[in-house]
């Protein structure tokens, strides 16, 4: 008996614990209200407006520890405490404030949509109600096909959470032993070969003693992993000074000097002309005469 009564109570509890209308629901640290967005100081009910709140109103759920005031649950609040001036704030920050503390958030996230057609931008705007301050602000694109910025989920966190705004890069280096800058500073990559970095462009070197340096200025998307393969060139000195190959096939030839450049002959000539130069310097001295000696041609004596 008492070990049936342990396996019913097992049973209760897996079945309390497994089902999420019996479970407490963890309380949220940050309560966002989504506030009626807004187009040319009216607030916009159009249907692709309404669809845009829910997109962010799914993106700020999706944070963490974050519970959402939908902006139909805002508007009912309007209603209710019948203050219809709240409806549009226009960015005032003592409006949104108190917009939030009538719906008890802790965090308004307020737009303005502007732009025609499907190509529309939304000035967004996150206020600190318990501060009474605008947190951040930010732009979302709406209606472009590849939205590096995330689109309603970037925007989220770019005004919540601003140091998770990042992306990854996938580096695929064919030589070992190389180094990866970013921006000028040397960077570790993971065993992967992955690296993750605040959206936006960068500039990425990789380099390596014997191959030419990888330069390149790389955009980095949000939650997305780029692909960045990396094929280094080799230098050519190196390259063959490794394998041991010559560097130029050109062919070296000495020719021999002709016959009077040879030293044999260079020697003897030069050693023939210093005597006879010296014979005839001997020649000329001797003829002369010397002091007060006077001596006609011939050598004979002058007469005085």
């Amino acid at each position: 008996m008492l070990t049936r009564a342990l396996l019913a109570g097992l049973a209760f509890a897996v079945i309390v614990a497994s089902a999420p209308e019996l479970r407490a629901e963890r309380p949220a640290s940050r309560v966002v209200a989504i506030a009626p967005l807004s187009t040319l100081g009216a607030e916009d009910t159009s249907a692709s407006t309404r669809k845009l709140a829910t997109e962010l109103e799914n993106a700020f759920a999706a944070l963490p520890g974050t519970r959402v005031v939908t902006a139909a649950q805002v508007a009912q609040a309007i209603q209710r405490a019948k203050k219809p001036r709240l409806r549009v704030c226009e960015r005032d920050t003592e409006c949104l404030v108190e917009l939030g503390r009538l719906v008890g958030a802790t965090v308004v996230i307020d737009g303005e949509v502007g732009g025609l057609g499907e190509s529309r931008i939304v000035y967004l705007g996150a206020t600190d109600v318990g501060a009474g301050k605008e947190l951040r602000s930010t732009t979302l694109s709406i209606g472009t096909e590849a939205d590096p910025g995330g689109g309603a989920e970037g925007a989220a966190v770019r005004l919540l959470e601003p140091d998770r705004y990042r992306g990854v890069l996938r580096f695929a280096i064919d030589v070992t032993g190389a180094s990866v800058y970013v921006n000028g500073s040397q960077v570790a990559l993971s065993p992967n070969k992955l690296i993750s970095l605040p959206v936006g462009t960068h500039a990425v070197r990789v380099t390596h003693p014997e191959y030419r340096d990888f330069v390149r200025f790389l955009d980095v998307p949000y939650a997305r992993t780029v692909e960045v393969p990396v094929a280094m060139q080799q230098y050519p000195i190196v390259k063959h000074d490794l394998h041991g190959q010559p560097v130029t096939t050109d062919r070296v030839e000495y020719v021999d000097p002709p016959v009077w450049r040879r030293w044999y002959v260079v020697g003897p000539a030069a050693l023939g002309l210093a005597i006879l130069a010296g014979v005839v310097v001997g020649h000329l001295v001797n003829d002369f005469p010397d002091g007060d000696l006077c001596r006609q041609g011939g050598g004979a004596m002058c007469e005085r």
